[in-house]
């Protein structure tokens, strides 16, 4: 340390030019707000609260778009109906009258957006549309249905069976329209019949008269008759593949039409598919041939005998044809009872077997 140095031992040098005054600020103190601001400040926050809760729900939910092609169920068109994401509180609103049962009509889409409007709801979407298209649903009882009812109600009134009845009714089929909440059975009620002339009318009625439909027409009788299903030609035998039974009208059936075909007769005539048989269009397969050689049974109490012979017409089973006994040439009236198979009865032209009996032999 330097001679002339004199301060005290252990003290730190520093340079007096890093030394700056030092400057006491005074202590901050709270002013009172005034009541003007607090009241505007009040009412900017609550401002901003009730435009929160306006607007959140908004930008949280999908925006309301417009419905394209809409079906009602009901006499009235909601809010829900038309636009989609309705709020729920405005949905149920109605707005429109539906169009009549199985109807359909158009709503302006100006119309709709209108009406969002004034129940103080957003803007809705129209996706460009101009109008949208409503249909009104319903429940279509057709001919069939009705037809059904009216076969009970014939049944039950009259006595007649509805698998032999068709009903025809008046006019281009009558469709009864029903909402499609009406459930049920559909039911002929005031139902009159005449069973000379076969006319009939009735009231249709589904869910108790709730829905109704008058109906005019004619009961037709039907009759099963046997129908070919392919053509076949003359001398074809059939079989049960190739004939079917169908109710027709009895009015435009034959008199003499099958009411059943017997497998395995032979068609007499060439016949097209679609042909209801009829009284001698088959008969059973002819058993013994023109010119056939046949064998001639006699049979008489306790003797049995058989011998040859020629068959001068053909026969089916049951026929009686004409044979001529190939040993004596005597010509006999025989009965046809099998494939080339005929008998003779100790009657009558029998005799004139017994005459042959050397030709003969016993069968055994």
């Amino acid at each position: 340390m330097a001679a002339n140095d004199d301060r005290p031992a252990g003290q730190d040098l520093f340079d007096l030019a890093d030394l700056r005054p030092i400057v006491r600020r005074p202590p901050m103190r709270a002013v009172p707000m005034r009541l003007g601001v607090a009241v505007r400040a009040w009412l900017a926050f609550a401002a901003l609260a009730m435009i929160g809760a306006w607007t959140l729900p908004a930008l949280a939910d999908a925006p309301m778009r417009l419905r394209g092609d809409v079906t009602a169920r009901g006499d009235v068109l909601t809010l829900g109906d038309l636009v989609e994401n309705a709020p729920a509180a405005a949905a149920a609103r109605p707005l429109f009258r539906a169009p009549a049962l199985g109807a359909t009509g158009t709503i302006q889409a100006r119309r709709i957006v209108d009406a969002a409007a004034s129940a103080g709801l957003g803007p809705v979407e129209t996706g460009g549309r101009v109008q949208v298209s409503v249909q009104r649903a319903a429940r279509r009882v057709a001919a069939g249905e009705i037809e059904a009812a009216l076969k009970r109600g014939l049944e039950s009134g009259f006595g007649l069976d509805p698998s032999l009845v068709s009903v025809r009714l008046d006019g281009e089929g009558p469709v009864l329209l029903a909402p499609t909440d009406l459930g049920g059975q559909v039911a002929a009620l005031d139902l009159t019949y005449d069973p000379r002339t076969r006319r009939l009318a009735a009231l249709i009625s589904l869910g108790e008269r709730q829905a109704t439909l008058r109906v005019t027409g004619v009961a037709v009788e039907l009759r099963e008759v046997a129908v070919l299903v392919r053509a076949v030609g003359r001398g074809e035998r059939l079989s049960e593949a190739d004939v079917t039974l169908e109710r027709r009208p009895r009015e435009g059936a034959p008199q003499d039409a099958l009411a059943q075909a017997v497998p395995g007769e032979v068609a007499q005539r060439a016949l097209g598919a679609g042909t209801v048989l009829r009284a001698g269009d088959t008969a059973p397969p002819e058993l013994v041939a023109r010119g056939e050689m046949v064998t001639i049974l006699y049979e008489a109490p306790g003797i049995t005998l058989s011998m040859r012979g020629i068959a001068n017409e053909p026969g089916r089973l049951g026929a009686v044809v004409n044979v001529v006994n190939a040993a004596s040439k005597k010509v006999l009236q025989a009965v046809v009872v099998g494939q080339g198979r005929v008998s003779v009865s100790p009657a009558g032209p029998q005799r004139q077997a017994s005459a042959a009996l050397p030709g003969t032999t016993a069968l055994r």
